[in-house]
């Protein structure tokens, strides 16, 4: 079997990761596999915005964890040191697909560099507030955007999430 193809059946969502910075030559490694990511008609719609301020980064889970319902003081990134934030154009009909494949992208690349992942939800609701969109313009980000996912990556703090065995009769054959 392939290495790509064994990279896509290991990968798994991680949910504990160490404190230590991803090292920037990664993370760049990781962001060239997203902006490589099919999209429709070749739009290239989706942006992808690097976090790894402290601050801003505990501002991001703050309000994850407002939208999400949960107690002050839960992280729903784990601990990650590293967010990268997938939004796609808001007017591109296929912004949610484009978006998504992006994040893919980025999950097989940090599981082949050896760093754990996990697609974290609510960046959608994130950018619609006037915090979210004034963080866009603060990065010289006019356009509407509209949140697809958080990509947490960080070095795993435990063993690696064995890969469960998939359920039967989810394809079928028409030939």
């Amino acid at each position: 079997m392939s290495d790509v193809l064994n990279k896509m059946k290991t990968r798994r969502s991680i949910r504990k990761y160490k404190p230590d910075a991803v090292p920037q030559e990664l993370l760049d490694q990781i962001i060239e596999a997203g902006l490589y990511a099919a999209s429709a008609r070749g739009c290239q719609s989706t942006i992808i915005i690097q976090v790894t301020d402290e601050k801003l980064r505990d501002e991001i889970v703050k309000m994850n964890c407002e939208i999400g319902g949960w107690e002050e003081g839960f992280d729903p990134f784990y601990g990650a040191p590293a967010m990268l934030i997938a939004l796609a154009k808001k007017d591109w009909p296929n912004r949610v697909y484009d978006g998504s494949l992006v994040m893919g992208n980025m999950m097989l690349a940090a599981h082949e560099l050896g760093l754990g992942s996990c697609w974290i939800h609510r960046a959608k609701e994130e950018f619609e507030t006037q915090w979210g969109k004034d963080l866009l313009k603060s990065l010289g980000i006019e356009e509407d955007y509209e949140g697809i996912g958080h990509c947490a990556l960080g070095f795993i703090d435990g063993e690696y999430p064995e890969t469960p065995e998939r359920k039967e009769n989810r394809v079928f054959y028409v030939r």
